[in-house]
């Protein structure tokens, strides 16, 4: 018999989703990117891991170098960490307005 499909969750903690999208090599790594206070999600600093992020919010996070920052949309949620190539569809990088 046929399982139905799990709905995807609406809403997920930010480190989570970090994790998830590949944005740390672990979970607790990602915590501590989200509890810096350099990730924002709509405009709105995150101070606390648990903060829920939802399709369609805006991330600012700080790039790898540390110098420079990332600014993504998030298009879905995942319920567990996959590989880079799928991680890569749960957002989309806002390109630079001039």
């Amino acid at each position: 018999m046929k399982q139905p499909p799990t709905p995807q969750p609406l809403a997920q903690r930010v480190d989570v989703w970090l994790f998830h999208a590949r944005f740390g090599r672990s979970r607790s790594a990602c915590a501590q990117i989200a509890t810096s206070g350099h990730v924002r999600i709509n405009r709105q600093r995150v101070t606390k891991a648990h903060a829920l992020v939802r399709a369609g919010d805006v991330l600012t996070l700080p790039a790898p170098d540390r110098r420079a920052v990332i600014v993504i949309r998030v298009l879905a949620q995942a319920e567990r960490r996959q590989a880079a190539p799928l991680a890569q569809l749960l957002y989309e990088i806002v390109p630079e307005t001039a």
